[in-house]
C-alpha cells in the first residue's frame, strides 16, 4: 500500500485521500493505536487534513508491537472497511504518519509528546488502560504499573505515567501543556482522566512544580460511537480482493459514527466540526447515552448470547427473547435515568437495534464480553443505582450481571472451557471454584469484589436478591430459558 499518495491511485469504489501526504506534520499523539482509534478519530482526522495539514497523528502501542509491525511496511497506510448489507466500501487513511512501540521506543515517544507541535494528547486505552478503581473512578495507587511509574517515573509503563512524564518534560522546557483527550468509554471520561494524571503528578512532584502545572491541563470529554468488530483473516482476503492491495491491518466498521466533544482545548485543536463531529459544551447527556443504552445493551447481550451459543451479536440480535429483552432494558430500564428528550432516545434505540442487527458486521460476543470488571460499573451498576434511588425495578438490567457472574465462572452450558478475558480472570475462578454451582455463594463471592460492585450495591438486599434469583435461573434452566421467562 506504500505505493498509494494523492492522486496516485484512483481505482473506482476506493476512497483515496485527496491531500499530499508528504505536506502533512503531526500535532496528534495518540495513545493506544487500536483498531477503535483507527476506525473512529483517524477517520475523522483523516477528512480535514486537505485543509489543514499540521495535525497528523503519530500513533502509540502501549503493550504490544503488533500493530507497528503491521502497519510500517504499508508506511502505515490502511484500509478502513464501512460494511453493512449492500457490501463493502473501502477507503484508504493515511492520517497516522508513524506508530511507536512504547516498550522499545519509550523515550522517543515521550520526546515526541514533549514537542511543541504536538498540542492533544489523545487516548484509547480501554478502561483498564486507566490503572483506576472502576467502582470510584481514581488513581489505583496500588496498581502494578502505578506501582512501577512511581519508582521509575523516567521510564514510565501506564498511559497516565507516559502522560505525566511528557508533561514534566515540556514543564522543564518551558512549554505550554498538550490537551489530553480521552477517547474510552468512561463515564465523565475527560474529568475522569483528569484526576487520575493529575493525582498521578501530585504522587511523583517532590516538590519541583509538576503538580501546579499538570493543574493547568485541560482534560476535554468526549463520546464516540462506532462498532468495531476485530479483524479476521477472512477479512483481509475481502479487502485484497475488493481493492487489489494487501493490507496486513484492514479495519471493518458499520457506516454510522459520531463524535461529541467537549469544545475545551487552550492549546488549539483542528476544526472537527467541518467533519461532522459535535462540539458542545456538556457532554454528559451523550456519554450516559451511549453507556447506558448502546454499551449497557452490548454487554447484557455478549454474556447472554455467548451463554445461548450465539458467536455474533447479529445471531444475538435475533433471538426474539433476547431481542425483547433488549429492547425492554433500554425502554423502560435505562431510558428513564437518562436527561435526554424521549423521542430523541427512541430514535436512538431503535437506531440501535438495526445497528446491531448488521449482518455484515461480525462482531463477536465474546469480544464484547471481555475486561466485564472493568465495564460494568458504568454501563450497567450506574443505572441500577439510579434505578434504586428512585425506587423502580431493574430486572433486565439484573439479569445481565447475573450473566456475567455464570460467564465468568469459565464453564459455558455444554462444560467446555470459556476464555475469559479479564484483568481479574484469575481472582474471579477462584471464587466461583470456590462456590461450585451455588448460587448464593457465587453470587456473595462475586458481589464481594469491591472494585466492581462498591461496597454500596452489595449491601442492598433487593439488588442481591434480584441478583441471585437470576443468577440461579441461569445456572439451573440456561439463558435462553432465562430469558424466556423474563420476558
Amino acid at each position: 500500500m506504500s505505493e498509494i499518495q494523492s492522486g496516485a491511485i484512483r481505482t473506482p469504489g476506493i476512497d483515496v485521500m485527496d491531500y499530499d501526504r508528504s505536506t502533512v506534520t503531526p500535532g496528534i499523539v495518540h495513545l493506544g493505536i487500536g483498531a477503535f482509534h483507527r476506525a473512529h478519530m483517524a477517520a475523522y482526522v483523516d477528512s480535514l487534513l486537505a485543509r489543514t495539514p499540521d495535525w497528523g497523528i503519530v500513533g502509540a502501542s502501549l503493550r504490544r508491537p503488533d500493530t507497528r509491525e503491521a502497519l510500517e511496511p504499508q508506511d502505515f497506510l490502511y484500509t478502513l472497511a464501512v460494511r453493512d448489507t449492500s457490501g463493502t466500501k473501502p477507503r484508504i487513511i493515511g492520517s497516522i504518519l508513524d506508530v511507536l512501540d512504547a516498550n522499545t521506543q519509550r523515550a522517543e515517544l515521550i520526546e515526541t509528546m514533549a514537542s511543541p507541535a504536538i498540542r492533544i494528547v489523545s487516548l484509547t486505552v480501554t478502561e483498564k488502560g486507566y490503572c483506576h478503581d472502576p467502582s470510584t473512578g481514581e488513581l489505583d495507587q496500588k496498581h502494578p504499573d502505578i506501582v512501577h511509574d512511581l519508582a521509575h517515573p523516567e521510564a514510565p509503563i501506564s498511559a497516565p505515567g507516559i502522560i505525566v512524564a511528557a508533561l514534566e518534560l515540556r514543564r522543564q522546557r518551558g512549554l505550554a501543556p498538550f490537551t489530553v483527550m480521552s477517547c474510552d468509554n468512561l463515564p465523565s471520561n475527560g474529568r475522569t482522566a483528569g484526576r487520575i494524571v493529575r493525582r498521578l503528578a501530585e504522587l511523583m512532584d517532590g516538590g519541583a512544580g509538576l503538580a501546579g502545572y499538570v493543574q493547568t491541563v485541560s482534560f476535554p470529554s468526549t463520546m464516540i460511537d462506532r462498532i468495531v468488530p476485530a479483524t479476521t483473516d477472512a477479512d483481509r482476503a475481502i479487502v485484497a480482493d475488493i481493492t487489489g492491495l494487501e493490507d496486513a491491518w484492514p479495519i471493518m466498521t458499520e457506516p454510522f459514527t459520531q463524535w461529541v466533544i467537549e469544545d475545551d482545548f487552550p492549546a488549539g485543536r483542528p476544526p472537527f466540526e467541518t467533519v461532522g463531529a459535535e462540539l458542545v459544551e456538556d457532554v454528559e447527556p451523550f456519554e450516559l447515552m451511549k453507556l447506558r443504552m448502546l454499551n449497557g445493551s452490548h454487554s447484557s447481550m455478549a454474556y447472554l448470547g455467548y451463554l445461548s451459543g450465539y458467536q455474533y451479536v447479529n445471531e444475538a440480535i435475533a433471538d426474539p427473547g433476547i431481542h425483547q429483552l433488549i429492547h425492554g432494558l433500554m425502554t423502560e430500564e435505562a431510558m428513564p435515568t437518562l436527561p435526554m428528550p424521549r423521542a430523541t432516545l427512541e430514535a436512538y434505540r431503535d437506531q440501535l437495534l438495526a445497528r446491531f442487527a448488521n449482518p455484515a458486521l461480525k462482531h463477536r460476543t465474546w469480544q464484547i464480553a471481555m475486561d466485564g470488571t472493568q465495564k460494568l460499573p458504568q454501563r450497567l451498576l450506574g443505572t441500577i443505582r439510579d434505578r434504586l434511588a428512585a425506587a423502580q425495578p431493574f430486572p433486565r438490567l439484573a439479569l445481565g450481571v447475573a450473566a456475567w457472574m455464570r460467564y465468568v465462572t469459565g464453564i459455558d452450558e455444554a462444560g467446555r472451557p470459556i476464555d475469559v478475558k479479564d484483568p481479574m480472570a484469575v481472582r474471579l475462578r477462584e471464587i466461583a471454584d470456590g462456590a461450585g454451582r451455588d448460587p448464593v455463594k457465587l453470587a456473595n463471592g462475586l458481589l464481594a469484589v469491591t472494585e466492581v460492585f462498591g461496597t454500596d450495591l452489595p449491601q442492598v438486599a433487593v439488588f442481591r436478591d434480584t441478583v441471585t434469583n437470576h443468577l440461579k435461573s441461569l445456572l439451573e434452566n440456561g439463558a435462553r430459558e432465562a430469558v424466556r421467562r423474563l420476558t
